[in-house]
């Protein structure tokens, strides 16, 4: 006759076997988790990366900021790559990977201090995952029409703004010479420039995009190249040129309201 520990002992085994999921279906629950859920997921990880950068990799972390961005990229294919089997576009993963980078080269520009880390962490945590969800409504935008579409394209144009913002202020910060500060602004000024463009116009033809694009990014090489001589601090030459990307950017979309590009 079986003793008390050897039933409670089969009782567990049936019951641990019936609850435990077997690795297929593990990896069956990891591919199917909602898109919400991937987005947290990226922006829990892309977060912790961020805020250990500075703390533990030092000098190291313009490294880390560069594999931050990729990883950033990573991470929303990841959550929408359904979605981009009918329509796949190149100018999705332009702002993610210039917004994670402008905020890990700012990192080390900002003071020493747990609470200010925190704080910026925090605003960098929030305003991926918005841009995370803008970037689903563009995807989606682009084969039916959503009501949101206004939202996310006001959302992904002030991150835009905070990129360039930020990315300016790190170039001026430098104190190089005219010649590599321009090559640096119009590195990271024409992608940015022609994605948020893009936001007004989809799947649309992009031949009026790249030549709009074209002309406001020369505009901003002359104002920036003009700025260099300006003997003011790296903080107001950035908010200059932001301003300036901004009015460029509404001239264009009150255009692209009145012409169906």
């Amino acid at each position: 006759m079986m003793d008390k520990k050897g039933i409670f002992h089969l009782l567990d085994k049936k019951i641990s076997s019936q609850s435990l999921p077997t690795k297929r279906e593990k990896k069956t629950l990891f591919i199917h988790i909602d898109k919400r859920k991937k987005f947290v997921i990226g922006v829990a990880f892309l977060s912790l990366i961020l805020f250990i950068t500075e703390l533990q990799f030092g000098k190291s972390g313009f490294l880390i900021a560069a594999f931050l961005s990729l990883l950033t990229n990573l991470f929303l294919y990841w959550a929408i790559r359904y979605d981009l089997k009918d329509n796949f576009s190149f100018n999705l993963f332009i702002l993610p990977f210039f917004y994670s980078l402008a905020f890990a080269l700012f990192y080390f520009l900002i003071p020493a201090r747990l609470l200010f880390r925190l704080a910026l962490t925090s605003f960098y945590a929030f305003g991926l995952y918005s841009l995370f969800l803008s970037q689903n409504i563009f995807t989606v935008s682009a084969i039916r029409t959503i009501a949101l579409l206004s939202g996310a394209r006001i959302v992904s144009f002030v991150l835009t703004l905070l990129s360039i913002f930020f990315l300016t202020n790190i170039v001026y910060t430098l104190h190089l010479h005219i010649l590599p500060t321009i090559f640096l602004i119009a590195l990271y000024s024409y992608p940015l420039v022609y994605q948020s463009l893009w936001t007004y116009v989809l799947q649309k033809t992009e031949y009026p995009l790249i030549l709009w694009s074209g002309v406001i990014t020369l505009c901003l090489i002359e104002v920036a190249s003009a700025l260099w001589f300006w003997p003011t601090s790296p903080t107001v030459i950035a908010l200059f040129v932001t301003g300036f990307f901004l009015y460029s950017c509404r001239s264009f979309s009150c255009v692209a309201r009145e012409e169906a590009f």
